[in-house]
């Protein structure tokens, strides 16, 4: 370990672009750590924060314990613009299908959002439910009906869609990082609004909320958090769910600090589950499927025992 430690500030140095003389014949140690080791980390960590401060906003909007950022339709979108960028010719590499995601999952959002603000039940938890519902179900048949004409699609499809951060560069991490600082920053804007919300609209209101305008901000927020988990990471699972009630059982039901904590839980949860599928399977396993192998017992376990609680 000793050895190992003075060897990682060079690395650093070397993987954002600050190579000092030094540093000209790089040994192996350095490569692997610069070129492989910190952008999967960084990766990791920015999608959990990511995925677990959007799980709690949408937790809260919607006052359902089983609501996750995919319930606006972000997975679905980027996937189908990933598959789309793929079967037409301009997203074949992993890092070319950052910016086709980043679109996808924002329009996605965008058109929930335009189905469920409109009508006699405009803006309420159930429209968005079941608008997020009904465009996930159409995004997916077009994703289906490309693969299954375009192997290449699919090809991107099944390896995509494990939700892993090996192999990216750090051009993706600054691809998604300003749509993470601006998610963040309005996320962390909403936990006074979020725990009137939890009254109820009808007494947020009357304490003088503007209910609509709180859920633009909040769909907002979670729409760049989501974009930027998905474009990072691939559809990762669980740390939307998990996270937010992992919090309150913590800390309790104020979302003034359920927000912040539940962006610490889901970078854990993500960075943990990246670092058990490299050491501990016999082959790399994917971030996503480990913590849907690992992570989903040990949530059912703690719904058994009454450890989780709703919003």
């Amino acid at each position: 370990m000793g050895e190992v430690f003075p060897r990682i500030i060079p690395a650093l140095f070397y993987a954002f672009g600050r190579e000092p003389n030094s540093l000209e014949g790089v040994d192996e140690f350095t490569a692997i750590i610069a070129n492989l080791r910190i952008p999967r980390t960084l990766l990791a960590l920015l999608a959990g924060a990511a995925l677990g401060t959007a799980g709690a906003l949408i937790q809260g909007h919607t006052r359902n314990a089983l609501a996750d950022p995919d319930l606006l339709g972000i997975n679905a979108g980027a996937t189908l613009a990933v598959v789309s960028g793929v079967y037409f010719g301009f997203a074949g590499a992993t890092d070319a299908a950052v910016l086709p995601a980043l679109l996808g999952a924002g329009a996605a959002t965008l058109v929930v959002f335009a189905l469920s603000s409109s009508g006699a039940t405009a803006a309420s938890p159930l429209t968005l439910v079941l608008a997020g519902t009904a465009v996930t179900a159409l995004l997916m048949a077009f994703v289906n009906a490309l693969v299954i004409t375009d192997s290449a699609a699919l090809d991107t499809l099944r390896t995509w869609a494990t939700g892993a951060v090996s192999g990216r560069s750090l051009a993706v991490a600054a691809a998604v990082t300003p749509s993470f600082i601006l998610g963040t920053a309005l996320a962390l804007t909403q936990g006074q609004a979020l725990n009137l919300l939890s009254m109820g609209e009808s007494s947020a209101r009357a304490l003088g909320l503007n209910v609509v305008l709180r859920r633009v901000f909040g769909f907002a927020a979670i729409a760049l958090l989501g974009g930027a988990a998905v474009s990072a990471a691939g559809p990762v699972a669980f740390i939307g769910l998990a996270a937010p009630h992992a919090a309150r059982a913590l800390w309790g039901p104020d979302y003034r600090v359920i927000l912040p904590a539940s962006l610490l839980i889901g970078a854990l949860l993500a960075l943990g589950a990246d670092i058990f599928g490299r050491v501990a399977a016999p082959g790399e396993l994917p971030m996503g499927i480990v913590l849907g192998l690992v992570g989903a017992p040990v949530f059912i376990f703690l719904v058994k025992r009454g450890k989780v609680l709703t919003p």
